[in-house]
């Protein structure tokens, strides 16, 4: 009866979405109602994944691509740039739920030398990979036919450290859908975040050597700073948040839902008006509060977790209708071969720092290398900036970053869940709304030689 309610509900509210659009009713309630589409469409949709064992948001994901410009069109385009605004303030809230996890704990631990080996491994080799073979198909890749070796080169290096790019919101997603908790839940989340700050650092120093290297007027001047400003700007202005944020928190008793939403919708707007990112705003400004109000930070990741279903099936189903594969033409084959090249990076990888010693136990190794494929948030902040730093490649390029983006955003919740449920770190019945037990301190066992059950 429930499913037939929402089906209804559903049904009423694509035909309203018709006749209003037909009357020619102002955007903003258009997109009120493809909101509304969306929500009930993703509900369905992630409830049914639950039932196939598969992620929830994989459900969400589906929804909103098959109810976007891309399928049937119940949301379009013009829409969705007014849900802009939501979205961002729905990544907004994954992230700060991610940065108030962080810690320095396992930078300060016996899992430090593993942990690093474990990014250096889920980096080098992808980039290398990526690299390696943009570089050797030149000749015949779309976006360096005809062009001299030094631009074919910069692309290269370019799409290499897109593909080092990985992404917390979807791991972090993931384990609170599935109430995962133990030590590869953990140290799948530490990874992941150094694996973004290190990537945002790399490209940084690629558009600065790009300039000189590339010919004339194929990087735009200043790409290299901007997204510098763009990055310092964005851990600047989450920090600021932070401790804003820790004064007003003694005097709140009740709910912490109204100090989300606020805070979703700053960060969302300051990454409309000014231009920042809204994942690195919310990244620092969760690692900034756990440490300036530790106490009071319990209070906001706990009712992060009680919000957290809303919240996901917002974001995710606009993300979803935000794919739009059409504008690849004949490209879609590159796409798939670069992403095919990460994901076989990320094995290799691990493969190779595991066979450079002992930290890293082999059931790590063999299958943690799964929890990693997932992209999305930073990664396409990221697509957006090399788009207006190449000009000369600049919508095909995007294209071809956010289809890599879309493949990986679809696949990597269902390899991160297979690894989870194969570890036993996931609790059978668990929902969102529930707290995992602590993982603290957890990671060590994962990381270090030896079985860990994974």
């Amino acid at each position: 009866m429930q499913w037939l309610l929402l089906f209804l509900t559903l049904l009423v509210m694509a035909l309203l979405q018709r006749f209003a659009r037909a009357f020619g009713a102002p955007l903003e309630a258009l997109a009120t109602l493809a909101l509304g589409c969306l929500t009930l469409a993703a509900t369905l949709t992630g409830t049914i994944a639950q039932r196939l064992r598969l992620p929830r948001i994989v459900g969400y994901l589906l929804a909103g691509f098959i109810a976007g410009p891309a399928w049937l069109r119940i949301v379009r385009e013009p829409e969705l740039q007014t849900l802009n605004v939501v979205s961002n303030g729905a990544l907004a809230l994954i992230a700060f739920a991610v940065g108030s996890e962080l810690t320095l704990d396992a930078l300060r631990s016996e899992r430090r030398a593993a942990l690093l080996r474990i990014v250096t491994g889920a980096m080098a080799v992808p980039f290398a990979a990526v690299t390696l073979v943009v570089l050797t198909v030149s000749p015949w890749f779309p976006l360096t036919a005809h062009q001299p070796f030094r631009d074919a080169l910069v692309v290269a290096l370019a799409l290499g450290t897109m593909a080092t790019v990985s992404s917390p919101t979807l791991t972090w997603a993931v384990i609170t859908e599935t109430g995962a908790s133990g030590s590869l839940s953990r140290s799948t989340l530490d990874v992941t975040v150094l694996q973004d700050l290190i990537a945002v650092a790399s490209l940084i120093v690629i558009l600065a050597l790009a300039a000189p290297l590339a010919s004339g007027g194929v990087v735009t001047p200043g790409a290299a700073v901007h997204t510098l400003t763009i990055v310092g700007g964005s851990l600047g202005l989450g920090v600021a948040l932070a401790f804003a944020v820790a004064q007003y928190l003694p005097a709140i008793r009740g709910a912490l839902t109204w100090v989300l939403v606020i805070l979703a919708f700053v960060i969302a707007q300051a990454a409309r008006l000014i231009g920042v990112d809204a994942v690195l705003v919310a990244l620092a400004a969760g690692c900034a509060l756990r440490y300036a109000a530790p106490d009071h930070s319990a209070r906001v990741r706990a009712e992060l977790k009680r919000c957290a279903i809303p919240v996901y099936v917002v974001f995710f189903a606009l993300a979803g209708s935000s794919l739009q594969l059409d504008a690849l033409d004949e490209m879609w084959p590159w796409a798939l071969l670069l992403a095919g090249l990460r994901v076989t990076g990320l094995w290799g990888g691990l493969r190779w720092v595991g066979s450079r010693g002992p930290a890293v136990s082999a059931d790590w190794v063999n299958y943690g290398w799964l929890g990693l494929v997932s992209q999305g948030g930073l990664a396409v902040t990221l697509a957006a900036l090399l788009r207006r730093a190449f000009p000369e490649w600049n919508v095909s390029l995007q294209a071809l970053l956010v289809a890599m983006i879309g493949v990986h955003q679809l696949a990597g919740p269902i390899c991160f869940q297979w690894v989870l449920r194969r570890g036993r770190e996931i609790t059978e019945g668990a929902h969102v709304g529930e707290t995992p037990g602590t993982t603290e301190n957890a990671g060590s066992a994962v990381l270090a030689g030896g079985s860990s059950g994974v």
